[in-house]
């Protein structure tokens, strides 16, 4: 039996296509606010063997760390509201939290760095990939992704279940966390966060895990 074959991959180890290159080039996005601020995100990967059409989903952040230059695109994202962030909202030198989903105790592992704004994702063209999207054309692609370096690992995994005890106590006393899209957006698998939420969470780093 043949292995099963990992979901991410560099863009390095993508076969070039060169009406894709110039689609990515040419397409058209959605316009954006002229915003030269660095955002935040919270993107989730399962990080836990799963297999689906024969394909291995799983891509945690030690799977990212492995990649050459550390650095992978983003795909396979198929919702519309997720979809509509990368591809206009996200920048280069954006940061954004690696979230461990689909498994044992989900929770925030790692932070990565946007490297290359969006560009379509090459898996809705591929009838082999699990993603693959009968639907979509190359001249008028409907989902894109971008590519993400990893940057390092948290200095304590910071759990689900401590995120939403904080969340409800902030709910009450009007904390960072009251209004954090872990929650409020929860289906969302690539989620905005503000620098307010981003700087809290970070320090949760520097106290024991409760």
């Amino acid at each position: 039996m043949a292995p099963a074959r990992k979901k991410r991959r560099t863009t390095d180890n993508i076969v070039k296509d060169e009406n894709l290159d110039k689609v990515s080039k040419d397409c058209k996005k959605e316009p954006a606010a002229e915003n030269n601020e660095q955002k935040f995100w919270l993107m989730k990967s399962e990080p836990e063997t799963r297999i689906e059409k024969g394909v291995d989903v799983k891509f945690g952040i030690e799977d990212l760390k492995k990649e050459p230059k550390q650095t992978a695109c983003w795909d396979g994202v198929r919702n519309y509201q997720a979809r509509n962030f990368m591809r206009d909202q996200m920048k280069v030198g954006d940061k954004a939290f690696f979230y461990h989903s689909n498994c044992k105790v989900p929770g925030i592992a790692g932070i990565m760095t946007i490297v290359k704004e969006s560009y379509p994702d090459h898996t809705q063209f591929n009838s082999k990939d699990v993603h693959f999207d009968p639907k979509s054309q190359k001249e008028n692609p409907k989902w894109f992704m971008v590519d993400v370096k990893y940057e390092r690992m948290m200095k304590r995994y910071i759990g689900l279940p401590e995120l939403k005890k904080l969340h409800s106590e902030h709910k009450s006393s009007h904390g960072p966390l009251k209004s954090v899209a872990l929650f409020t957006r929860a289906r969302l698998s690539v989620q905005p966060s503000t620098k307010e939420e981003y700087d809290y969470i970070l320090t949760l780093e520097e106290v024991e895990e409760p």
